[in-house]
């Protein structure tokens, strides 16, 4: 797949696939303003947590640009006002705080240099975490490939794909390694992913672009798939691991309780940017988003009666004790391992 964002230098722009319009059309956005970017997290242009973070650090390069003129402290106070706009698009995904903070934390180290000069850091920096995003769910597919066996069916919720972080993706990525550097034979299965269809309009279509078996089924069919035996491994990305929990896209917990139910290994694959071994659920809001999202199918078909109250939360939590274990870029952690190795 081609990357779903990326740096133009002839421009100092950033280029994006606009992902609401998949699997229909392929789009590409350019941007030139913080605030463009911003809307687009929101709106769910980009998504994905590994994804968002590299926008949001485009997204405070962009903001530079603009402000480097000034004074270091009025670019100072600008840039933490650019920082406050983009995290505030959406409060659950770890990466995107991660992101803006790494960021800002440059700024912060060079209260000498001319804005200008800081500027030209913040494109580097915003640079070097695009390719490291790539190197890392290379890792991951790395490590994650050798948990599959030659002939597996894998299922997957929502989109954890090169969609959803530059390119390659987290939850695909070992099923993309076993296939492409191992020769393995692997099949995948993808919940639809209500509300927004992620699973079925943008998983189903980077796995078919790419020649990757693939079937969709409907999230509640997940269960009886299980009880039939058609399903080998699950697979899913996250949005934040906390020292007690996995935050993920609504719908994962019912999924690691049908796997834990019917002996099924339940992995989770992310990059050590996700994790914030420090926090607890207590620390975390779930965001809830507009209820139209679920009374309308893609905005279009309406299918709740008007007037009546729609519950849409982003994300769900999923116990560690439903985990089998957690795939970074530095190897396949148990809960216990993941708290030693990354807890501060």
């Amino acid at each position: 797949m081609i990357p779903s964002i990326e740096w133009i230098n002839e421009s100092n722009t950033v280029r994006m696939i606009d992902q609401t319009l998949l699997p229909h059309e392929l789009v590409f956005l350019n941007f030139s303003d913080y605030r463009e970017i911003a809307k687009s997290i929101k709106a769910m242009v980009i998504r994905g947590a590994p994804a968002i973070g590299v926008a949001a650090a485009m997204g405070i390069a962009l903001a530079a640009i603009e402000f480097q003129y000034m004074d270091f402290q009025t670019f100072k106070l600008y840039m933490n006002q650019a920082a406050d706009t983009i995290t505030s698009t959406r409060p659950t995904a770890i990466n995107l705080f991660w992101a803006v903070n790494r960021m800002l934390e440059i700024i912060k180290k060079s209260p000498k240099k001319k804005p200008m000069d800081i500027t030209c850091s913040l494109i580097q920096e915003a640079k070097h975490m695009w390719q490291e995003d790539i190197d890392t769910n290379h890792s991951i597919g790395k490590h994650g490939a050798d948990l599959l066996v030659d002939g597996d069916t894998v299922l997957t919720h929502c989109n954890a794909g090169s969609l959803a972080t530059v390119q390659y993706g987290t939850a695909l990525a070992p099923i993309r390694w076993a296939i492409q550097e191992q020769g393995k034979k692997i099949q995948v299965i993808v919940d639809e992913t209500r509300p927004r269809l992620q699973g079925a309009r943008l998983t189903a279509y980077e796995l078919h672009y790419d020649k990757i078996p693939v079937r969709v089924q409907s999230d509640n069919c997940a269960g009886l798939m299980m009880m039939l035996g058609n399903i080998d491994k699950v697979i899913v990305g996250a949005d934040r691991i906390v020292n007690n929990a996995v935050f993920n896209k609504i719908g994962t917990y019912m999924i690691a309780l049908a796997a834990k139910r019917h002996d099924i290994p339940f992995y989770i694959a992310a990059p050590q940017s996700t994790l914030s071994m420090n926090e607890t659920t207590k620390n975390v809001i779930i965001e809830q988003r507009d209820g139209s999202e679920v009374a309308n199918v893609c905005g279009k078909v309406q299918i709740v009666p008007d007037g009546v109250e729609v519950i849409n939360y982003a994300f769900d939590i999923t116990p560690f004790d439903l985990v089998t274990g957690v795939i970074t870029e530095h190897g396949v952690f148990k809960h216990r391992e993941l708290v030693k190795k990354y807890k501060k």
